[in-house]
């Protein structure tokens, strides 16, 4: 992120200085809104409501113009008309913009188009860099839900001094996902590839195809479950013995199905084997793999499984 962290100096540089300066937005509107299109194909999004009059600051206007042509998929215009409009509101606020312009500005992000999965703490869009096709998570900067996932931050002594404000744990999540996924990475597990971060925004390798990103495993075929389960059981182990990580949220929903491989995803939870927790996390893990072998008939011992794993 060397090349990122050059910014244009007028730009407030933290996200207290946008508040200064700003104040917080407002609440996201759940009534699906009808934008202006201008020159057939773009949004004026900075008359549609009074949150964007930030945009007519001489210092954002030019920013939001350059990058306005780049997330049409994000605004649901153009050819990505069938994107559901609401999505910009509920995930580019002002630092996410902020951050999507730097990041392009870096040649990090070329440009952002259709949405390919949403959850409760964050949005991933298919995209294009220089490098190719990416997937692009944006954490939601506004959702309570962090909150809650404080005990997997919490005792990890990769992350201390952690401050208890919302800004504050979405910006350690991010950094605690980049990181997981570059340890992970590092020992050879099948997961996506990291390729940059900024706040509240990760850059991943995509996992899929032009038309549609790869299925999760819930969703998949599988022809031969017991090759699978004994696959993601070596995940298990190796994260634990060679990454030193537990996933702590390991099942059928956070795994997809690529080319005959399961790729571990949504890895932010993982925690170190040093967590307080990480054995607990363990064995829930653990106990997830038998409950998707059971789909397929296939009977496991949690306590042979285990053994297998840690031994």
């Amino acid at each position: 992120m060397k090349d990122s962290e050059r910014f244009d100096e007028s730009l407030p540089q933290s996200w207290d200085d946008l508040v200064d300066e700003f104040g917080e937005t407002k609440k996201n509107v759940k009534k699906k809104k009808k934008y202006k299109i201008k020159g057939g194909h773009s949004n004026s999004l900075k008359e549609e409501s009074q949150k964007w009059n930030w945009m007519d600051e001489p210092k954002y206007k030019q920013m939001f113009n350059e990058i306005e042509q780049k997330i049409q998929g994000a605004i649901g215009v153009g050819k990505f008309e069938w994107v559901d409009r609401r999505v910009f509101d509920q995930v580019f606020d002002r630092i996410t913009l902020l951050g999507i312009y730097k990041l392009m500005q870096a040649g990090e992000i070329g440009q952002i188009n259709w949405p390919i999965a949403r959850g409760k703490e964050a949005h991933v869009f298919q995209g294009f860099s220089v490098n190719g096709t990416i997937a692009v998570k944006i954490f939601h900067t506004s959702n309570a839900v962090f909150k809650n996932l404080i005990k997997y931050i919490e005792g990890d002594p990769r992350f201390g001094g952690l401050k208890r404000k919302h800004r504050d744990l979405v910006t350690v999540w991010v950094r605690k996902e980049h990181r997981n996924l570059l340890r992970m990475k590092k020992c050879g597990l099948n997961v996506p590839e990291p390729l940059g971060i900024h706040k509240n925004i990760l850059i991943m390798s995509y996992i899929g195809n032009d038309e549609k990103p790869a299925p999760r495993l819930r969703d998949a075929e599988i022809e031969n479950p017991k090759e699978v389960f004994s696959k993601l059981k070596d995940f298990i182990r190796i994260c634990w013995h060679e990454a030193k990580l537990v996933h702590a949220d390991f099942s059928d929903y956070n795994i997809l199905w690529h080319e005959n491989e399961p790729i571990v995803i949504d890895v932010g939870q993982a925690v170190s084997d040093k967590h307080p927790h990480a054995k607990e996390f363990l064995v829930r893990d653990v106990q997830r793999l038998i409950d998707w072998g059971k789909k397929y008939n296939l009977e496991n011992d949690l306590a042979e499984t285990l053994y297998d794993i840690l031994n």
